[in-house]
């Protein structure tokens, strides 16, 4: 089957602008234009697309996604174990970070209901101070 830019973006969800990034990239390959014509894109391209999607949906970024992708031949099975498996300790480093954060939170947020007619609010008080709050534990996610 043969799809125009617009048809490719709604059979795969993708937008048109997402998909000339990704060409930008070289994520996706850019069919060529027949002269007078329209460029067609093929099946191929939606399922890169979707490979795509699917691998940032599990976290991965465009340039692990674009590691992948040059794995998918299926002989480096390996490598591709092995970005997988990095991806999976990034994972549950977060999911521990986001725990710690959690217990902060809970904590926090139990303290302000305690200490009714203060002036100070307990968690933003925290806050300014920095207690309870693990900003070593979050990493990137401190934004």
């Amino acid at each position: 089957m043969a799809y125009t830019i617009g048809s490719l973006s709604k059979v795969t969800g993708v937008h048109i602008e997402t998909i000339r990034y990704y060409q930008r990239r070289g994520l996706i390959g850019e069919p060529t234009r027949p002269p007078g014509g329209i460029r067609r894109y093929h099946e191929a391209h939606a399922r890169r697309l979707r490979f795509i999607k699917h691998a940032q949906a599990l976290g991965f970024s465009l340039d692990e996604v674009a590691e992948l992708l040059a794995l998918e031949d299926g002989q480096h099975c390996r490598e591709a174990a092995r970005l997988g498996a990095d991806k999976l300790a990034a994972v549950r480093a977060r999911i521990t970070r986001l725990r710690q954060v959690e217990q902060a939170l809970a904590s926090l947020v139990k303290q302000c209901g305690s200490h009714r007619g203060q002036v100070r609010c307990p968690l933003i008080a925290s806050l300014e101070l920095g207690s309870d709050v693990p900003i070593q534990s979050m990493g990137e996610d401190a934004s």
